[in-house]
């Protein structure tokens, strides 16, 4: 009968350790040592291996671990593994728990020695708080090391994104991912729920932290962006599929049933996997577009932009890309579209008079610190709030180097036609000012309405505004036009026009998807937008 209780006792035991396992909120010996308590009528506390009291019984006599001091040190330091002794009117029991010194101490007091069942029990709780305090300690590290690969990959991204291949490769010293052995990239910007990040970074990481022969990085600008860096095509040479798909969001089903079946499996169980899933093998080096493709397809939250391949040295290019190819994918039934290509205006303007008006402009910033122009050259084109998540400094930070910039510019870089000037400016001196000394000799600077009366410059703006020539179009177009004389604010464009901020916004989320640009979430495409509708008010030098 005794045996049956104890036995009892035991799996009551058992079934607080697996409710505190199963919660996955944290080990919680304070309930053990309640539990045992009661069991066996004594107060239970748990003195960490600092020494102090981590948790105890509502009523353990804190007064008598003075003079359990000596026995406590020996007990933490390894020198002994249990210890029964008197202090006071109590009978004092302690264990000391796990195999790591300093070890933790749980003591037992009460006002007669423990039976031999309790002291069975007092072993057998003290054995289950040492593993729950492991298996949170393996919790703490595992977030430890997820917190670490999720650092070193955006450290990656960031050097790709400078084009420094070799700075990528020094920080992956010993486990450089393969994606860096790759010719080409594609960039997959995968729109989805801030909380689904982590789940879907673990679920297709491998065991160095990496992706198979790509790279999960978390936006710290956006909370909604999975940003996904793809080689384009695997080490065999075969493409990931992805070069077949259109603009509209349609893809190759057959490339998609190419890819290895793991793959397929591992996709559908995406989902629902939760916690620690390493994929290694084919899962993660193979057809990672056909896996990404499949969880827009079944998650309706989900909404996918893809870049055309570029060399890694130009990711910064395939990541503008996919801004701009997932702005019209989020407005397709398909949620997902591929970047359209067309040509960019930077390299259609006269190359030596274009050369000279950028340095003209950036000149005064000659003397500038790295690290202002850096802050500039992303904040002309992302919102000041994204720069500061971005760079991880505070927005007051980026408004003071941006203040700093507008005082040596003598421009107001609040005002949307300023920024994109400046942005073309940088695109166009390769992002560092010369801090020359001037126009050559003889010859006056070019202004950006001589730049952008060429032909070229209007064959491009031409073809950029197109998509808005039907009749709906030309509503778009009168919307867009107000929109940036508003210098972008929706209410005042509303009021201009005499329409509601929900028929503006409609109007702008249609154009976004027209135009294959961001307008809206970052605000990356319009430049493009600012400068098509400035060359098409010029008129163009016969």
């Amino acid at each position: 009968m005794e045996a049956r209780a104890h036995t009892g006792r035991l799996d009551e035991l058992l079934h607080e350790v697996r409710r505190q396992m199963s919660r996955g909120a944290g080990a919680d010996p304070r309930a053990v040592l309640d539990w045992l308590g009661r069991q066996i009528d004594a107060d239970v506390a748990l003195v960490g291996s600092a020494g102090a009291v981590e948790t105890a019984t509502a009523r353990f006599p804190r007064q008598i671990l003075p003079s359990l001091e000596p026995t406590l040190s020996r007990l933490a330091g390894g020198q002994m593994a249990a210890a029964v002794t008197e202090s006071g009117a109590f009978q004092v029991r302690l264990e000391a728990l796990g195999p790591r010194a300093p070890r933790p101490v749980l003591v037992v007091a009460g006002t007669s020695a423990p039976t031999r069942e309790a002291a069975s029990l007092v072993s057998h709780a003290g054995s289950l708080i040492a593993l729950l305090d492991r298996a949170q300690d393996a919790d703490t590290t595992f977030l430890g090391y997820q917190h670490k690969a999720r650092q070193l990959r955006f450290a990656v991204f960031s050097a790709l994104l400078a084009g420094d291949l070799t700075l990528a490769r020094r920080m992956t010293t010993g486990a450089v991912p393969a994606l860096l052995d790759a010719e080409r990239l594609r960039v997959y910007l995968l729109h989805c729920p801030s909380e689904d990040r982590d789940r879907l970074a673990q679920t297709y990481q491998d065991g160095s932290g990496y992706h198979g022969t790509g790279l999960m990085v978390h936006c710290p600008a956006f909370e909604e962006h999975l940003i996904c860096l793809v080689a384009d095509g695997s080490a065999d040479g075969s493409a990931d599929g992805s070069a077949d798909e259109s603009a509209d969001g349609s893809d190759n089903e057959s490339a998609d049933e190419s890819a290895d079946q793991a793959t397929a499996e591992v996709d559908r169980e995406a989902a629902d996997v939760s916690g620690r899933v390493f994929a290694d093998g084919p899962e993660v080096t193979q057809g990672q577009g056909t896996v990404l493709r499949r969880l827009v397809r079944d998650n309706p939250q989900y909404a996918l932009g893809i870049s055309s391949p570029y060399p890694l040295g130009a990711t910064a290019e395939a990541y503008g890309q996919a801004l701009h190819a997932l702005a019209a994918a989020r407005h397709t039934p398909e949620r997902m579209a591929a970047y359209l290509g067309r040509t960019p205006l930077v390299p259609l303007l006269p190359h030596t008079e274009a050369g000279t008006w950028a340095r003209a402009l950036l000149r005064p910033l000659g003397s500038t610190p790295r690290a202002t122009l850096d802050i500039t050259r992303l904040a002309v084109t992302f919102p000041r709030s994204a720069v500061a998540r971005l760079l991880d400094i505070s927005r007051n930070t980026v408004s003071h180097h941006l203040s700093r910039v507008e005082a040596t510019l003598g421009l107001d870089l609040g005002d949307v036609r300023t920024r994109a000037a400046l942005d073309l400016a940088f695109c166009l001196a390769g992002g560092q000012p010369d801090g020359g000394f001037g126009a050559e000799r003889g010859r006056p600077e070019p202004t950006l309405d001589e730049l952008f009366r060429t032909e070229p410059a209007h064959a491009w703006a031409r073809e950029f505004l197109r998509p808005l020539q039907d009749t709906r179009g030309r509503d778009l177009y009168a919307t867009l036009c107000a929109w940036i004389d508003a210098n972008t604010d929706a209410q005042r464009t509303a009021r201009h026009l005499g329409r509601s901020r929900n028929t503006v916004r409609a109007h702008l989320r249609a154009a976004e998807h027209l135009l294959s640009r961001d307008l809206l979430t970052t605000g990356s495409g319009i430049h493009d937008l600012v400068h098509a509708l400035h060359i098409i008010g010029l008129q163009p030098v016969d």
